[in-house]
């Protein structure tokens, strides 16, 4: 079974799509149609911005998104039996099986990037990765830091995984990570604690602006950051996307059960490799390919 799997925040790079963009007829449609949905021109960004430009949050997840959906809907035998995304990647999947539509998909994004820039100024904190400990470590670790917020966020495979918290916790944890015997202890260059309770402001804006939207059922199962089980019901998945912002990533637990399912081919849509090296650490016996 072939399942298609969609970036998040951190895969994008300048100039990501600009070929698609002069080649194809319905990508250059698609992406004019963003310019005017969003009220600026983010292709200008994409295309011939710098890298730090588009690092911006409010930038980059609504960058990310266009280069995965317009690439889904750009291919021909774009077929998936089962989709997944990685945080803000979820939406992009949601979008390219239809279970939303692609305005509604863009402001959601464009939405879900400011209430999330905004939650980071008002709680400065930050993400650190840890590599080479065991999940269940990682997690006893940061519960026993009780003074700051420090929680596991992106389970991205074994042996790696994102926690997210306080500046104070993040360095706390990060000394303590390293004494349990971690390879790396490795803070990451984000403005904000993603995916942990210090993201809530953020979450109640989006539950709104979710609640307000219209879904459809998906074309197939979204195997989704929440539950890691392929949904299909519209109220469960707008659930699910909602908890999200303050829950975190279960990529490992969801590529597990794709592959529990019959997933056997994986194709990543949208820019860079990330997702094909994790799904190839979480299992050796997956077929990875990108679009």
């Amino acid at each position: 079974m072939k399942a298609y799997v969609f970036p998040g925040q951190g895969a994008q790079f300048p100039g990501m799509g600009k070929e698609l963009y002069e080649t194809n007829e319905e990508a250059k449609k698609l992406f004019d149609q963003a310019d005017e949905i969003l009220g600026f021109k983010i292709t200008d960004i994409i295309f011939n911005g710098t890298a730090e430009e588009l690092k911006q949050t409010k930038v980059t997840q609504p960058a990310v998104f266009l280069h995965s959906v317009i690439l889904a809907k750009t291919t021909p035998d774009f077929k998936p039996e089962m989709v997944a995304g990685h945080s803000l990647g979820e939406l992009s999947a949601l979008v390219a099986v239809g279970a939303l539509s692609f305005e509604d998909g863009l402001k959601l994004v464009y939405q879900r990037a400011l209430a999330m820039q905004e939650a980071c100024e008002i709680n400065p904190s930050t993400m650190a990765a840890i590599i080479g400990l065991e999940d269940e470590k990682v997690e006893a670790i940061c519960a026993d830091i009780k003074e700051e917020v420090v929680v596991a966020a992106n389970y991205n495979c074994p042996g790696q995984l994102v926690i997210s918290g306080s500046n104070k916790g993040i360095e706390i944890a990060c000394e303590k990570m390293k004494e349990a015997g971690a390879k790396r202890a490795l803070p990451l260059p984000v403005g904000g604690a993603f995916h942990s309770p210090l993201m809530e402001p953020a979450r109640e804006k989006l539950q709104k602006a979710i609640e307000a939207t219209d879904f459809s059922a998906p074309l197939c199962p979204v195997y989704q950051n929440v539950s890691t089980k392929g949904e299909t019901d519209v109220e469960t998945i707008k659930n699910n996307l909602i908890s999200q912002l303050t829950a975190p990533v279960k990529w490992t637990q969801s590529v597990q059960n794709m592959v529990a399912d019959g997933a056997t081919d994986f194709v990543e849509c949208g820019p860079g490799k990330v997702l094909q090296g994790l799904v190839k650490k979480i299992h050796r016996e997956a077929e990875v390919a990108g679009l």
